[in-house]
């Protein structure tokens, strides 16, 4: 799916992308879908991980946005999962439990991890915002790689 760009006032040039929002409390789901929704995202939802997994499965998604503890599969089997099917596609992780159980980007697998706040949501908005700018790592060229490996194996 194509990133659109918008300009705002501000004269900062917004991402917006498609994303996939994972919670199965409704109420954080529904708060975080219509912040998302009026800056100009364009939201799915799934209440676990499972229905998530099944949803990336029909559609391409820029972004997906998971809580931690959810039935059926957590945040963390999610995120594993999804690196395997599409290891570029950024994550970000909110959880209640963050500090209590030490999460972090590197003990997750998770892009950005967030802390369930007063402060969440201006955290996630300004998250999404950097992950959707932030460019996928480029292969090198195939005739770049070939002539590497041409001059690796000639001696």
């Amino acid at each position: 799916m194509a990133l659109r760009k918008i300009s705002s006032t501000s004269s900062r040039t917004a991402t917006l992308g498609s994303i996939l929002l994972v919670d199965d409390n409704k109420l954080g789901l529904s708060a975080r879908k219509c912040v998302l929704e009026e800056l100009g995202h364009r939201i799915s939802t799934a209440s676990n991980g499972m229905d998530a997994l099944e949803q990336f499965g029909e559609r391409k998604f820029d972004l997906v946005v998971t809580d931690f503890r959810m039935p059926r599969m957590n945040g963390l089997e999610l995120i594993v999962t999804l690196r395997k099917i599409a290891p570029e596609c950024p994550v970000i992780l909110i959880s209640g439990f963050v500090d209590s159980l030490g999460l972090s980007e590197e003990t997750t697998g998770a892009d950005v991890v967030i802390q369930k706040s007063a402060n969440e949501v201006s955290h996630m908005v300004r998250a999404v915002a950097r992950l959707l700018r932030r460019k996928p790592a480029k292969k090198p060229a195939a005739s770049e790689a070939l002539r590497v490996k041409r001059k690796s194996t000639s001696g």
